[in-house]
């Protein structure tokens, strides 16, 4: 089969196709999908219920981060309250501190939730709208196969370690200085002020933990929350929150080749569906690559092979596709030939019609 043929039934996702000026008013422009035809009128409602949903959706989840939060704001209030208190301990002040690092916990799972449907409503702000008013009036080619693989196979844009330095920096390490200073000024001044360094130590002192071992967690502790907020700070992959554009030139350094590649005219992140190359090597090449041609529209080239243990002569079948169609392709072929030997091997990237298109490269 000539490669102009094999993939004439695959469609580049979602482009526009211009109607001619002698078109009647009855046509329309449509958006074509290997094969399936929608108008434009038709994706254009679907694409506006389904950023009205994904909106709502990161909503609520910002809702629950805010929750998260005042949790960590009233028992902070609470412990500090009844430490004070002529009866109170300053225990309490320390075991509010280790129930503040499990709601930073939450609300770090919670924002990574956050964040994967930020990432979907930044894709259609981009990429669908803004496209809509700039020239050249059309997505990026990567758009509809980095919004395919992301309600395919959701995957979080931030890792957790990015989402805990984040929720510390912006709120946390807030409610642990308060923290620290009540516990020092506790351990100071109540209920009189200490007159040397051993009352200190007794007044640290949790009952059969030595004073000094409890002062020595305290600080090691807020050293490593520090450090935390620190090493993560250069983490800038989340798409919910207004960061720097060129981070490297906003601290004067100069933009690499990488970072210019990766700040395209839009400022997301760019994701495309993992792209794969299968080999087929089967006696039932002809029934084979029928059903790939018109169940999965995808373009197939056969080879001649043989065998070099048996010597029996295979045909070979060659078929560029992606990620989210290895499943269908497996089962085509165990339902024809179950004596196939199926290889899959990933591929760098992949050029023509039905992928990116070789002249946008």
């Amino acid at each position: 089969m000539a490669p102009n043929e094999e993939n004439s039934t695959a469609e580049t996702p979602f482009q526009p196709s211009a109607s001619s000026s002698e078109s009647t008013a009855t046509s329309e422009a449509v958006w074509t999908y290997r094969g399936y035809r929608l108008k434009a009128s038709e994706f254009t409602t679907a694409m506006v219920h389904f950023f009205r949903a994904e909106i709502q959706r990161a909503n609520v989840w910002r809702q629950r981060l805010d929750t998260t939060t005042n949790w960590a704001v009233v028992t902070t209030g609470a412990a500090i309250a009844l430490a004070f208190d002529p009866d109170g301990f300053h225990g309490v002040i320390i075991l509010n501190t280790l129930l503040i690092t499990l709601f930073l916990y939450i609300e770090a799972r919670r924002y990574r939730y956050y964040e994967l449907w930020s990432y979907r409503v930044r894709l259609m702000e981009t990429d669908f709208y803004a496209a809509m008013l700039v020239p050249p009036f059309h997505p990026a080619a990567d758009w509809a196969e980095s919004l395919a693989e992301n309600l395919l196979h959701p995957d979080f844009p931030i890792s957790m370690w990015e989402a805990i330095g984040r929720r510390l920096r912006r709120n946390y390490l807030w409610i642990y200085l308060i923290l620290g200073i009540s516990w020092l000024a506790k351990l100071i001044m109540y209920p009189t002020m200490i007159q040397h360094w051993d009352e200190l130590m007794e007044r640290a002192a949790i009952g059969s933990i030595p004073g000094i071992l409890v002062l020595s967690g305290g600080v090691l502790f807020y050293l490593l929350m520090i450090a935390i907020s620190l090493a993560t700070a250069s983490l800038q992959q989340a798409t919910g929150e207004v960061l720097p554009r060129y981070l490297e030139e906003a601290r004067g350094i100069p933009v690499s080749r990488a970072t210019a590649e990766a700040n395209k005219p839009w400022f997301r992140q760019s994701r495309r569906r993992k792209q794969l190359v299968a080999m087929i090597i089967t006696d039932q090449a002809e029934a084979i690559a029928e059903i790939i041609l018109k169940d999965m529209h995808r373009g197939v080239t056969a080879m001649a092979g043989t065998g070099m243990y048996t010597g029996k002569e295979h045909r070979i079948l060659l078929c560029a596709l992606t990620i989210t169609e290895i499943n269908q392709l497996k089962a085509s072929v165990r339902k024809v030939d179950q004596k196939a030997f199926v290889m899959v091997i990933p591929a760098q990237e992949i050029l023509g019609r039905g992928f990116l298109p070789l002249e946008e490269s």
